[in-house]
């Protein structure tokens, strides 16, 4: 079988692969498998329950063959979001290249970095088998990280099974290859409101799940803004006893949130609702716990599903938890971050208030952070794009980054 062989090559290939996270990813890693495989490499699966996903961990031997202590992490996931109802001007499984830039579902976020990686593959080979790899080098490839980072888990259970600890991780998620050190944490949840339904006219003989609901979202908004004055006023007091910042300096918005984002219930308005859902999301600063914040939101539920159960004792509240993705914090990360600064052109420390899969390998024990190519900005839109000189940049960041580790052997330390 005849491989890609330039990073747009690898893109074109990459993106003909339609990774949707409701469909399997099993065709990409065949791919890719084959391809490591066809470098003498020998790549580990892990897979989920349904065994119709799978993740793609492989690592290139250090000089004295070592696999599983130290080195690097170059992570991506494969899987991307859906294009349903967005007016793209081309086939988005179909990479167009125009005007510098290459146009196609998951160009920037995030197969143009996981192109990048393979692209330079074989030379990494090379280094390895030349024996001038001081430590390995690993590629990760994960699969449902868009729907709530649940790939990675299985990755790194695989890893500690084998007792495989890399020194460091590089994320390739889209910064314009900036690097971000921190992002928060995310948990996502749905709340189900069981009611009782009846004419509008006689209420009483209806439980309203509509007006249920629209208390426990009043108490989320309520606690929110209670959550981010309660921050803002901590992050104040800090400031005047002149003690650092650090733990909140560098993101946009500098307090943990709630979010309600979803809603449906009722069928008529004359009709006392039995049922209404809604989701929501709570975002954390990475030294704010979100158990305490959640089990408040858990108490408030209770109360009302018991107040609608002396009512009619087949209406209830249910609170269920959709994804929980850890935050990311910039604490262990310090001598990682001075390594990468001398290969990006920004020297900023960044944070941001998406998550990724980056708290999962920071809570592994290996610190990490996410630089990659393209503009988070033209994520999950139609028309979604990578420029070429982020292509670029991105493949050379790479290569200095595996230079270091196998000729100066220096890693920050």
């Amino acid at each position: 079988m005849i491989y890609p062989i330039t990073t747009l090559q690898w893109l074109a290939k990459l993106i003909s692969f339609d990774t949707t996270s409701r469909h399997s990813n099993l065709a990409l890693i065949d791919y890719i498998n084959q391809f490591c495989q066809s470098l003498n490499l020998t790549p580990r699966l892990s897979f989920n329950l349904a065994k119709n996903k799978a993740n793609l961990f492989v690592s290139i031997p250090a000089n004295d063959n070592n696999v599983k202590t130290g080195g690097f992490v170059f992570s991506g996931h494969t899987d991307v979001v859906p294009v349903d109802g967005q007016a793209w001007d081309s086939d988005p499984f179909v990479a167009v290249v125009k005007e510098g830039k290459v146009y196609g579902r998951g160009a920037c976020d995030m197969k143009g970095f996981i192109a990048c990686c393979l692209a330079i593959l074989p030379n990494i080979v090379k280094l390895s088998v030349e024996k001038k790899l001081t430590k390995p080098i690993h590629l990760a490839l994960s699969f449902d990280e868009e729907i709530g980072c649940l790939g990675m888990p299985f990755l790194l259970t695989d890893l500690q099974n084998q007792g495989i600890m890399p020194d460091y991780c590089i994320v390739g998620e889209p910064t314009m290859m900036k690097m971000v050190t921190a992002h928060k944490g995310i948990q996502t949840f749905r709340c189900r409101v069981q009611g009782k339904a009846a004419h509008s006219s006689l209420t009483e003989q209806g439980v309203n799940a509509i007006s249920y609901a629209s208390q426990v979202i009043g108490f989320i908004d309520d606690l929110a803004e209670k959550l981010k004055q309660q921050e803002l006023k901590q992050q104040e007091s800090k400031q005047q006893e002149s003690k650092p910042r650090d733990l909140v300096q560098g993101f946009d918005v500098p307090f943990s949130t709630l979010s309600v984002g979803m809603i449906k219930g009722g069928i008529a308005t004359n009709i006392i609702p039995d049922f209404c859902e809604f989701s929501f999301d709570f975002r954390n600063l990475p030294h704010v716990l979100p158990t305490p914040i959640i089990e408040s939101i858990r108490d408030f539920v209770k109360t009302l599903s018991e107040q609608m159960q002396n009512k009619n004792p087949n209406c209830y509240i249910e609170l269920i938890q959709d994804c929980q993705v850890p935050a990311m914090n910039d604490k262990e990360s310090l001598a990682l971050q001075r390594l990468i600064e001398n290969l990006v052109d920004d020297k900023r420390r960044h944070k941001v208030a998406y998550a990724t899969e980056g708290g999962q390998f920071t809570n592994f024990g290996v610190p990490t952070l996410i630089c990659g190519c393209g503009d988070i900005a033209q994520a999950h839109k139609a028309n979604e794009f990578v420029s070429i000189e982020q292509l670029n940049k991105c493949e050379q960041f790479l290569i200095n980054l595996v230079t270091m580790t196998a000729v100066t052997n220096n890693y920050g330390n």
